[in-house]
């Protein structure tokens, strides 16, 4: 399989770069600048990403690229063609004005591999504090702006090319045709890696690697898990062996009518009331990432204890994507922010011996999306919004009770049934309720009250790696506050989230 390597500099854009480049059916890989991998057939081209850091700072990453240049079609991005000239005896300096935000093009040159079907005056995307003034011998320039004259060059006689803005985010309006005259044009991309032939390759891996061992996978009700049930399950059947814990933080009545969905699907799936041992392993705990740790602790030993009740079992298969593999480990490693950790990455206790077996790790949201409809999912399950993995434990802020979980399901259900019922829902990617932990005065009839306020969140996006909030209408959230005082014994105050990602991420903890 054919492949472009992204070298990760810590860019909040580096994921933005690899989705657009699977939305042309190229697969990607993103890999830390420090662990660059080896040539080999399979890999077409490679991109630099930008990065927080300056090159002109003694710590920024220094890698060497000599494993690739004139061997491989090479993009530096915004630090990666800033990085690309000072190396090779350019200058890169402060900025007079440090250049964020919206820029045009001044000049094109439309004969240039890169800029083939470029408008002129084209908006791009500026996100830097430094600027090249001086290029290495042997360069030509294809691309500026009023202020920034060297905004696009390359290295001649090498398929070597550097821009100083960002093609991937969405305002650099051609940016898409830029990468895709990268990726389709230089480095000759066959642009062949559908859904179709993703569930081909890897239903014949998991037979490979799987053999005729029995499988375990916890299901939790979501696109991603079920997706990779249906996947194991065409390569496995009935050696497929499915678990849907109750952990006490799933949304109201949704045990009962997940296993309900399963029915239709053929999957052996086995539901599990474990609320209890979830409470007790919260009990008191505040902090965000041990309540998240605390969660993931209580999963394993479920799994473990519910493995042993199936003779042989020999892997432990997770719906885990890509998205959770980035913000958990720092983008496979490299120098990316760790945001959160999630339950269901980074391994199993030694006591545990299972493998683990991840069909979707690779895949960001919507790509899964595509291979469960390539599947013959149905649009409901596939459209249904994501919801974290350690549930209403990261949206209640605070310690957890009993209590506070059947508040905040009521609120959730006001909120997620109204989205529906006025056909907002699916032009929402996520949407839920938060339990804030501070109580407001109120009044209601002719009585004061002092009880808790909650934070309705509702975003649009693609993967997750970006999300701005939805513009509900004003009337949708009048109607939807009313009722959740009204309906929600120990409530008093709804607040709507107005932030995006970045700088805010989607769920509050």
């Amino acid at each position: 399989m054919e492949k472009i390597v992204i070298l990760d500099f810590g860019s909040q854009y580096t994921q933005l770069i690899a989705r657009r480049v699977r939305e042309l059916n190229v697969y990607c890989e993103i890999h830390p600048h420090n662990k660059p991998p080896e040539i080999d057939k399979t890999v077409k081209g490679v991109i630099l990403s930008g990065s927080p850091f300056s090159v002109r700072d003694e710590k920024s990453p220094k890698p060497d690229l000599s494993i690739y240049r004139k061997k491989l079609p090479l993009l530096g991005v915004c630090f990666g063609a800033q990085y690309l000239a000072s190396s090779n005896g350019g200058e890169v300096l402060p900025s007079s004005t440090r250049e964020y935000g919206r820029a045009n093009l001044s000049f094109v040159d439309n004969t240039h591999p890169l800029m083939k079907g470029v408008s002129d005056n084209s908006q791009v995307w500026m996100s830097h504090g430094d600027t090249i003034k001086k290029l290495p011998e042997n360069t030509k320039i294809f691309a500026s702006t009023a202020d920034v004259e060297i905004a696009g060059y390359e290295f001649e006689n090498e398929d070597t090319y550097a821009i100083q803005f960002h093609p991937e985010v969405y305002h650099s309006k051609d940016g898409g045709t830029m990468l895709k005259n990268f990726i389709v044009g230089v480095c000759k991309c066959a642009q062949d890696w559908t859904p179709n032939s993703f569930v081909e390759e890897t239903v014949e891996g998991l037979k490979e690697k799987i053999g005729n061992d029995k499988v375990v996978l916890g299901l939790s009700g979501g696109v991603d898990s079920t997706v990779a049930a249906v996947l194991l399950h065409k390569a496995i059947g009935k050696n497929l062996y499915c678990i849907f814990v109750d952990n006490g933080l799933l949304r109201k009545n949704e045990f009962e009518s997940v296993l309900k969905q399963y029915e239709h699907l053929g999957l052996n799936v086995k539901g599990v009331d474990a609320k209890n041992k979830f409470y007790s392993a919260l009990e008191g705990e505040k902090d965000p990432e041990k309540k998240r740790k605390a969660i993931g602790k209580v999963f394993i030993d479920v799994f473990d204890e519910e493995s042993h009740l199936i003779e042989d079992v020999k892997w432990l298969a997770q719906g885990t994507i890509y998205p959770d593999v980035i913000e958990s480990v720092s983008a496979t490693g490299g120098p990316s922010q760790t945001i959160k950790s999630h339950h269901n990455v980074g391994g199993l206790p030694d006591y545990m011996k299972l493998q683990i077996v991840e069909p979707l790790r690779l895949l960001f949201k919507d790509e899964v999306r595509r291979v469960g409809r390539s599947m013959g999912l149905n649009e409901e399950l596939l459209g249904r919004h994501p919801f974290p993995g350690p549930g209403l434990a990261i949206r209640i802020l605070g310690d957890i009770t009993a209590e506070k979980v059947r508040i905040l399901q009521e609120v959730d259900y006001i909120f997620i049934e109204g989205l529906k019922k006025s056909n907002l829902y699916d032009e929402v990617w996520q949407a839920g309720a938060i339990l804030l932990p501070v109580q407001s005065v109120g009044v209601m009839g002719d009585e004061r009250t002092y009880e808790q306020a909650v934070a309705l969140r509702a975003v649009e996006s693609t993967d997750g790696m970006t999300a701005d909030w939805c513009h509900l209408p004003y009337e949708f959230l009048a109607k939807t506050s009313n009722e959740i005082i009204n309906k929600v014994k120990g409530v008093n105050r709804v607040v709507y989230d107005i932030s995006s990602k970045p700088p805010a991420t989607i769920e509050w903890e």
